[in-house]
């Protein structure tokens, strides 16, 4: 995408992608910390910005320490690109370093994501980024973080695996929605970020690089290409994905995506589409053409 003149007004008024580059440096090593330890959350210095903490701010400056004027920049909230928290950050990023933006996420470089892992599956090269409310997945057990720490450095994990036998024995299943937590490389227990547990398999063995910032909580940690992930479970309580088998989305009719429950504002019945509105868009697409390939053989 050129840049305009207005652009190029707004670039003049920051450095390159906002952040001073000493902030960019320190971020950058804890970055390597944390690529270098799989799943080991690495404190930083969070630095402030023009969003709220907790709407994706260490998110952001991981993206805002890293890309470079070659980079491609795909920005989703919950699978949406028009929703008003990914047009926010999409827009503050390309303000201040004019890099070239996309819907497509097999154009993009970095993906910045809110609670969803696009459905086309990301290649080498490619970096994932999740935005990250809560990073410690043992608070839900232990609220001290002086205490977690010992725990994950003794890999002592017993009070969360109580917390799935009490899941099991009051309703019969480990009835976590999101943010289900993974072992890595059988070592560190570590949070996915608000992904559904459509999303946690995705993650296991994958080709692209994930970061994970939590800029509240001041947290940084990394899942590198193909590193093993598995979501801690009971042999006899397997894991198990949302199913979506029953239903199809009303737009493009996949059955192999997550879909999103909503109500028809005149029927009022439940419907289903598409988290991910670019995959959405380009089955929808393919469709067209198959169906506009279809009539010209027939004419």
């Amino acid at each position: 995408m050129p840049e305009t003149k207005s652009s190029i007004r707004k670039m003049a008024e920051f450095n390159f992608a906002f952040l001073n580059e000493g902030s960019k440096r320190e971020i950058r090593r804890k970055t390597l910390k944390a690529v270098a330890i799989p799943g080991h959350q690495v404190a930083f210095a969070s630095r402030d910005l023009p969003i709220a903490r907790g709407w994706g701010t260490g998110g952001l400056q991981l993206t805002l320490s890293l890309i470079t004027r070659h980079d491609c920049l795909k920005v989703i909230d919950q699978g949406s690109d028009s929703s008003i928290n990914a047009v926010s950050i999409r827009q503050l990023i390309q303000d201040t370093s004019g890099i070239r933006t996309t819907e497509d996420t097999t154009e993009a470089t970095f993906i910045q994501s809110r609670h969803r892992i696009p459905e086309e599956s990301l290649q080498e090269g490619q970096i994932l980024i999740l935005q990250v409310p809560f990073p410690e997945p043992l608070h839900k057990v232990e609220t001290r973080e002086e205490v977690t720490r010992r725990l994950h450095a003794d890999k002592q994990y017993s009070d969360m695996w109580l917390s799935l036998y009490e899941h099991v024995v009051n309703w019969g299943n480990v009835a976590i929605s999101n943010d289900y937590p993974v072992m890595v490389e059988d070592r560190y227990l570590m949070s996915p970020s608000p992904i559904p547990r459509w999303d946690t398999l995705k993650l296991h063995r994958a080709k692209h690089l994930t970061l994970f910032g939590a800029g509240r909580e001041k947290k940084i940690y990394a899942i590198p290409p193909y590193t093993r992930i598995v979501p801690i479970s009971f042999d006899d309580y397997p894991f198990e994905a949302e199913s979506m088998n029953a239903q199809g989305c009303r737009l493009c009719g996949s059955r192999t995506s997550y879909l999103e429950e909503t109500i028809d504002d005149r029927t009022g019945k439940k419907q289903y589409q598409c988290s991910d509105t670019a995959f959405c868009r380009k089955q929808r697409h393919a469709t067209k053409k198959e169906q506009s390939d279809d009539y010209d053989e027939k004419a």
